[in-house]
């Protein structure tokens, strides 16, 4: 017969832990943003490289060079916008 095990598991917090921050440091909704804009550009630029000719891959490649570091520094400056500052991450 097989022995199973429990395990327990118990958190440990200090009395100086403010469990509302966000460990990373960097706002949640930045991170979705992030992703959700990310998805969205690779799956225009993925149709218009299958799509198309020349036009549709030249005109992919600008977007990218333009669209990637545009999206960057908008969320960039989001996060710091948004960043905890009295509770920053360790």
């Amino acid at each position: 017969m097989d022995v199973i095990k429990a395990t327990q598991v118990v958190e440990v917090r200090t009395e100086h832990e403010d469990v509302e921050r966000m460990p990373d440091g960097v706002p949640h909704s930045v991170v979705g943003l992030t992703l959700l804009f990310s998805v969205i550009l690779a799956l225009l630029v993925g149709v218009m490289v299958l799509s198309g000719g020349g036009v549709g891959k030249f005109a992919g490649f600008v977007i990218c060079l333009i669209a990637i570091p545009a999206l960057v520094t908008s969320l960039s400056g989001k996060a710091e916008r948004e960043r905890d500052h009295a509770h920053p991450s360790r």
